[in-house]
């Protein structure tokens, strides 16, 4: 049988040994308080471990033994087997030699006998039943302690998957941008070789942040930012004379941290559905933070795709709310609509 110890399991030992360990010695000290005497107080630890020190050993027995290898192993005959047979040893101890006459013929007054009698029995079967409540009690204390560990793995897991999920969630950004971005690029070094390597740079800075700077739960306000800048300014190469892009991105405390890459797939949509090669498009993108709240906006022409180019349609704003809803919780809230003159608006308020 493989016994798996842990810190865990060391410590929930080792705290029902002090507390038995405490009430034994709680006669002995009491009583060197009151005399400041050690044998006064052997005395007492002698009196009251002579008294219980057969519920010591029961309590042990079911904590140690009957317990965790047997209850909680498949085999809870052994408890009850073993509970049982310390309970018949008791009884057994207590009436089996136990002779009636000579018990009353120690007592000076007859009259009290029947008294006696019955306070003896009595005893007895407290006895008995206080052995049932320790095992009882001892059996309580497992079942705490097991349940306390089972709602901590839990949780550990569910926090682990949570965090798996985050991980995967905030790793969506999606691959047609970067595929487009390099067309864009690559047809730009034939008209204008500067701005061409200015976007070279902005791609490199936007993917190294996504790679490196974006491991934790919360990073600061202003590195996300400057991300947002550099992908807006991706986005605008595939933007023709036709499309006005508005973008104020500020912040009025740069160490206000938020969850990376929150607003990306917003304003990859908003590219995606708001801009027409032959119609006037708009997309204006909007971020003020402050100590208490963050404030994100964004508005964009709506010209939806047709059916054969909606691949991935919804999917960067399921993922958006489903990381806000892990990470923050109810301290969002979420706006959308579209004007009468076809103005599609997502405004995000986070609470800090």
């Amino acid at each position: 049988m493989k016994v798996n110890i842990t810190k865990q399991n060391i410590l929930f030992y080792g705290l029902q040994v002090a507390a038995w360990l405490v009430f034994l010695m709680v006669p002995a000290i009491s009583a060197f308080i009151t005399t400041h005497s050690w044998s006064g107080a052997y005395r007492a630890f002698d009196v009251n471990w002579r008294i219980h020190w057969m519920s010591a050993a029961i309590y042990f027995v079911n904590a140690f033994i009957l317990i965790p290898l047997g209850y909680y192993q498949n085999k809870r005959w052994l408890f009850w087997v073993g509970n049982i047979l310390i309970l018949g040893y008791q009884a057994y101890a207590w009436f089996y030699n136990f002779d009636t006459a000579s018990f009353l013929s120690h007592i000076p007054d007859q009259r009290y006998g029947q008294y006696a009698l019955s306070s003896y029995y009595a005893s007895a079967f407290v006895s008995i039943f206080m052995s049932a409540l320790l095992a009882g009690l001892a059996l309580l204390v497992h079942h705490v302690y097991r349940t306390q560990s089972v709602k901590r793995q839990l949780k550990e897991e569910q926090q682990k998957r949570t965090e798996a999920e985050l991980e995967w969630l905030k790793n969506q950004l999606n691959p047609h941008f970067l595929f487009n971005t390099l067309n864009n690029i690559s047809s730009l070094v034939q008209i204008d070789a500067d701005k061409a390597q200015d976007a070279i740079a902005q791609l490199s800075d936007l993917l190294r942040y996504a790679m490196y700077e974006t491991r934790h739960e919360k990073v600061p306000i202003q590195g996300e930012v400057e991300f947002m800048r550099n992908y807006i300014e991706l986005m605008k190469l595939r933007c023709n004379e036709k499309a006005v892009v508005n973008c104020n991105l500020s912040t009025a405390n740069s160490q206000i941290e938020i969850a990376p890459l929150l607003f990306i797939s917003l304003i990859e949509n908003a590219f995606k559905h708001g801009v027409s090669s032959s119609r006037d498009s708009m997309v204006d993108i909007q971020l003020t933070a402050d100590t208490d709240q963050i404030t994100f906006c964004c508005k964009n022409t709506n010209y939806p795709k047709d059916e054969q180019n909606r691949s991935g349609s919804g999917i960067g704003i399921e993922n958006t709310k489903r990381r806000l809803d892990l990470i923050y919780h109810d301290r969002y809230t979420w706006e959308q609509s579209v004007s009468e003159d076809n103005i599609y608006t997502t405004r995000i308020t986070i609470q800090l």
